[in-house]
């Protein structure tokens, strides 16, 4: 008898304990900020890093710059936007004396992002970038620079290239969030160098 009593109180509770544990998802879910339509703009201080410079030592150098971001959420998970930046300081390539400068840039980029805290999320996007900047190579008949002989005309050889990036946002504040990311920004064709950023800083959405 005590079997069968404890038995039907278990068959009613569970059903409860379920709906109840629905209500407050639902509830949980329907307290999160939507930020479909919603719009941002960003501004962050950028490293480069150049890689793959030269035919036999692939020299590695690093320029910085800032870059603007301006950008709107399509959904909850989906965002596009385009981004506009420059070089502030040139990056000197070791043991060479190449110099490469990165004028300006601008891209283009739809991505995803996923929230992993109440005030985390993470982000991937996927675009295409233009580049223009130039290169100068002092004393190009010399030994440590003969690998470097593509340089001098003007750099980067292409025009257009594929670029992504990977990000995690902090909220700082109501719609204020401090971000992070890095990624490849450009691939030369002719040169084969790779141009990878790295950004930190702060981004507002409305």
């Amino acid at each position: 008898m005590n079997k069968v009593v404890r038995t039907s109180l278990l068959a009613a509770l569970i059903p409860a304990t379920l709906m109840t544990t629905s209500s407050v998802f639902a509830q949980e879910m329907a307290s999160d900020k939507a930020r479909e339509d919603m719009h941002y703009v960003g501004l962050l201080a950028t490293a480069f890093n150049h890689r793959s410079v030269g035919t036999v030592t692939n020299e590695t150098a690093w320029g910085n710059g800032a870059t603007l971001v301006v950008g709107g959420h399509i959904t909850d998970l989906f965002h596009a936007e385009i981004r506009a930046g420059g070089g502030i300081t040139d990056a000197d390539v070791p043991n060479s004396n190449l110099t490469l400068t990165i004028d300006y840039f601008a891209s283009w980029y739809i991505g995803m992002h996923h929230s992993i805290t109440d005030y985390a999320n993470v982000y991937g996007q996927f675009g295409f970038s233009h580049l223009s900047g130039k290169s100068q190579l002092k004393r190009p008949e010399a030994a440590q620079n003969r690998q470097f002989q593509l340089f001098e005309e003007d750099f980067p050889g292409s025009s257009f290239t594929v670029s992504w990036l990977v990000g995690l946002d902090i909220e700082l504040l109501d719609n204020t969030y401090l971000a992070f990311e890095g990624g490849r920004l450009f691939e030369d064709t002719e040169t084969e160098v790779n141009t990878f950023q790295f950004s930190g800083g702060l981004r507002y959405e409305f």
